[in-house]
């Protein structure tokens, strides 16, 4: 087996749900070795996080500026080699560009930054690098997101009509109605988050997951947001009429505030043969829809699935695999590409997807404030 790739974090302590999301999906395959952290802003807090996953402290940094410094007068064979980047919006653009001009590959949360431009700036500086550089739409790693995605390439559901994509959440109700604690999140800060909440938290998710399975391109979009307070800035809930062709339409619904929901997303697409179906909350069970033979089931693990699901795979069918497992296939996808082996283009999102996403973001933003317009992206 090859040599296990160097990991370093940044951000992600304490309880944070993202942290240890990356953390075992990093160790799902046996690709990487965590071995150096800025786990905290609040260095005592980093140190005391770094000991409770037993690492050794010398690698364990005070701020950024020091992790790089650092990890730099190392050699080569000990360096750092892929840097996951966890923290707020704001940082991802600073961290990134710096990351990418001292050669480190970097899986990043999203959004990709907190502008289009920024966006645009980090694409051009990444394809000066020339590393490799992948985006944790999650959910693309689910065996049977991508087993929809092979079969729609294939043909399976003939030309796509209709794209019906909802991500419903109820998180905010718990801070929103109270003014000082919806002060206090950093969600609902445009200075942390950037101009968006619902779309740019959880709707770009399912703008991603729709170009992803289709293979269209959204081009243009028309949105309506609900603030549900005056001195509230950031959207809560929005929807977005969107155009993917003279032909081809679709839906993106997206929720922080759906009271009692907890983490649902779900696509529907409809094609002049057939349809799909899939659910995140239920993600081994992928639905073929017809109209005129009985639905059908597809699951993970058996032989009639995709070269691509099936390497998404760890375990026999019938044995339920879920968000670890989806996050550490972005992490194995990222492993090959990092060591020069074949992968497939489906196995982590990209630079491209991560522009995609912030101009996505920025264009219904802007249809909402122009007055629930249509606007096309690039």
């Amino acid at each position: 087996m090859p040599k296990k790739i160097r990991l370093g974090i940044l951000g992600g302590g304490g309880d944070s749900l993202i942290g240890i999301l990356h953390r075992v999906a990093a160790q799902i395959n046996d690709n990487y070795e965590l071995v150096g952290a800025v786990f905290s802003s609040n260095f005592e807090k980093n140190k005391a996080f770094a000991q409770a996953l037993n690492m050794p402290l010398e690698r364990i940094y005070e701020d950024f500026k020091m992790f790089v410094e650092e990890e730099m007068k190392l050699p080569e064979s000990e360096r750092i080699r892929v840097c996951a980047v966890l923290t707020p919006n704001y940082l991802h653009h600073q961290m990134a560009l710096e990351l990418f001009e001292k050669g480190f590959h970097v899986i990043c949360e999203k959004p990709l930054t907190t502008s289009l431009e920024k966006a645009k700036a980090l694409q051009k500086a990444h394809k000066k690098a020339g590393t490799v550089f992948a985006l944790t739409h999650t959910y693309t790693g689910y065996p049977m997101v991508r087993q929809m995605r092979e079969m729609i390439k294939s043909g399976a559901l003939g030309k796509i009509h209709k794209v019906d994509v909802v991500y419903y959440q109820g998180w905010v109700n718990t801070v929103i109605h109270d003014e000082d604690k919806r002060s206090s999140v950093w969600r609902l800060d445009p200075e942390k988050a950037g101009i968006s909440s619902c779309m740019g938290d959880i709707g770009v998710h399912a703008f991603n997951m729709l170009e992803y399975t289709t293979g269209l391109k959204v081009k243009s979009v028309l949105s309506d947001f609900n603030f549900l307070y005056q001195d509230n800035t950031m959207d809560l809930d929005g929807t977005v009429l969107i155009r993917l062709g003279d032909y081809a339409k679709g839906v993106v619904r997206a929720s922080q505030i759906a009271t009692g929901e907890e983490n649902g997303l779900a696509i529907s697409i409809y094609g002049e043969k057939a349809a799909f179906r899939w659910e995140q909350e239920k993600p081994n069970f992928l639905y073929l829809l017809s109209d005129s033979l009985p639905t059908q089931v597809y699951k993970p693990g058996h032989t009639y699935n995709s070269e691509l699901s099936l390497d998404g795979t760890k375990l026999p069918a019938g044995h339920p695999e879920g968000i670890f497992d989806a996050m550490a296939n972005i992490y194995k996808g990222v492993a090959k590409a990092v060591r020069g082996q074949k992968y497939n283009d489906g196995e982590f999102p990209t630079m491209l997807d991560g522009v995609r996403g912030m101009n996505f973001i920025e264009a219904t933003v802007a249809s909402h404030r122009g007055g629930n317009v249509w606007v096309d992206l690039e």
